[in-house]
């Protein structure tokens, strides 16, 4: 008898199970057709796998040579299943990207884009609060591309085989109501907004506690966030019931006025993932490209971001140029 992969799932489940009976029980076997299969497989591998007693079984030196084979195994062969899935599955669909995204104005740029940069390619698309829904669906197969985000430097979600590639850092501005005493400034000192409420859309990286401790370095503690849906938090903000934080392409909304915060506490890093064994190279770099793209033009839409683009520019070209000092 030659060894299969169902031998070696049955020798995994006893070793779990603990007695043949049990073991029987979770394979839906009778005893003594389990009882005859690890007979057969233990004369194939040449020795006895379990001792038998009276409180279960117990595996010999071989069965734990076996056992440990089966970890590496059981696994690599559950992989390579579904890696050949999601291979067949993206051939199989050929014309159709399905994207993922946290919720915000890039996504639906990207789609947008696609449209003109792929003609005749079926573009669905998938929003969630969530970054580590996003990684597990590309994991899974069900999405092709994932928009996430990541604040500051951390890392992106992580997830075995995952490709995740930088689209863009923005500064991470406030939303004021336009009657706000600081919306008539070029931007917003935090420690101004120490008596706020504030709203923002949740998520489960480490934004809050960025956020919280960007607050204390201010000098206060927040009173209250309110973590709901993106209009929510517009409704919010536009009733003077909180301030908000949005990325600095947050799309030009009535009633409301986004202003970058002073000395850039807080930034947002846009990223695109996919799976490495399910996108071919050129695909990916074509979707990455057009999100690029996407990006630089929801970012020229907003003007509080243009301005705080160009005073930023201005800034680094003083500061590289040569200093020269008075004769004393």
């Amino acid at each position: 008898m030659e060894l299969e992969l169902r031998h070696l799932k049955t020798i995994r489940a006893i070793a779990e199970a603990g007695s043949l009976t049990k073991a029987a029980t979770a394979l839906g076997l009778a005893q003594p057709a389990l009882s005859a299969q690890l007979r057969r497989i233990e004369r194939a591998l040449g020795g006895t796998l379990f001792e038998r007693g009276r409180y279960g079984v117990r595996a010999t030196a071989l069965g734990e040579l076996v056992l440990e084979r089966t970890r590496i195994v059981l696994p690599a062969v559950s992989e390579l299943q579904r890696e050949a899935a999601r291979f067949a599955r993206a051939r199989r669909d050929g014309e159709r990207l399905r994207l993922g995204g946290t919720h915000g104005p890039l996504l639906g740029a990207l789609v947008d884009r696609l449209a003109d940069a792929v003609p005749g390619t079926t573009v669905t698309t998938c929003a969630s609060w969530s970054e580590r829904e996003l990684a597990e669906l590309l994991a899974e197969g069900r999405l092709d591309f994932a928009l996430a985000g990541a604040c500051g430097s951390a890392a992106p979600p992580d997830a075995p085989h995952l490709t995740w590639e930088e689209v863009a850092v923005d500064p991470v501005f406030v939303m004021l109501p336009d009657g706000h005493p600081l919306a008539r400034g070029r931007e917003a000192e935090l420690a101004a907004l120490a008596g706020e409420e504030w709203a923002c859309v949740p998520g489960d990286g480490c934004f809050g506690d960025c956020f919280t401790a960007a607050c204390a370095r201010a000098g206060f503690t927040p009173r209250r966030m309110y973590e709901t849906d993106t209009a929510s938090c517009v409704h919010l903000v536009q009733v003077g019931r909180a301030v908000g934080l949005c990325r600095a392409t947050f799309p030009p909304t009535p009633g409301i006025t986004t202003r970058p915060l002073a000395g850039t506490p807080l930034v947002w890093r846009h990223l695109l993932g996919w799976h490495r064994a399910g996108q071919r190279s050129d695909t990916a770099a074509t979707v990455l490209a057009q999100a690029r793209a996407a990006h630089a033009g929801v970012a020229a839409r907003s003007d509080s971001y243009a301005h705080w683009l160009a005073r930023r520019e201005d800034r680094d070209v003083a500061a590289r140029q040569p200093r020269t000092g008075l004769a004393s």
